[in-house]
């Protein structure tokens, strides 16, 4: 596969990866284009371990928490509490939408880090359980019951949740 087509291929992924983790477009592109940018870097040792799918979410993951611990990501939660705080003049099905979406991405932020990390690596990463195991250092198992028992747990809490009801 070409370096071209394997971009087109993982970046959608990688963005909405980072997309879930940041609720900033701006951000998650910039760390997008940091994670291709450091992969052509050390491209050289790349160790065929894994799959290069894998090692570039090894790569985004390094850099979401590089991105965490900086000051950067403190000012822009800062800039999002604000603005949410602000009314919305949007359309009344785009606001059900988002607080639709809104409420699942707090429901995965409740699961313990673990169930967390699996949920959004196979939801917005697309990743198969065999590259979410050997991410997170465990077996092919291990991610995919894991996964199975968050995703009974969303739909159990998120069958609570009705429009309008916050």
């Amino acid at each position: 596969m070409e370096l071209e087509d394997l971009y087109e291929e993982i970046q959608p992924r990688i963005y909405a990866f980072f997309l879930m983790k940041t609720s900033s477009k701006e951000v998650a592109e910039d760390l997008t284009q940091e994670v291709f940018y450091e992969a052509l870097k050390s491209l050289h040792s790349f160790s065929h371990q894994s799959t290069i799918q894998t090692w570039l979410f090894s790569i985004a993951k390094n850099r979401l928490l590089k991105y965490y611990r900086s000051k950067k990501y403190k000012n822009q939660l800062n800039e999002l509490l604000k603005k949410e705080s602000g009314i919305s003049t949007t359309p009344e099905e785009e606001v059900l939408k988002n607080e639709t979406k809104q409420n699942l991405i707090d429901y995965i932020n409740r699961l313990d880090n673990v169930s967390k990390e699996i949920v959004t690596l196979r939801i917005y990463g697309e990743l198969s359980f065999k590259e979410i195991g050997s991410l997170i250092s465990k077996s092919e198992n291990f991610a995919r019951v894991t996964f199975h028992r968050a995703k009974l747990k969303l739909h159990k809490e998120m069958e609570g949740y009705q429009y309008g009801s916050s």
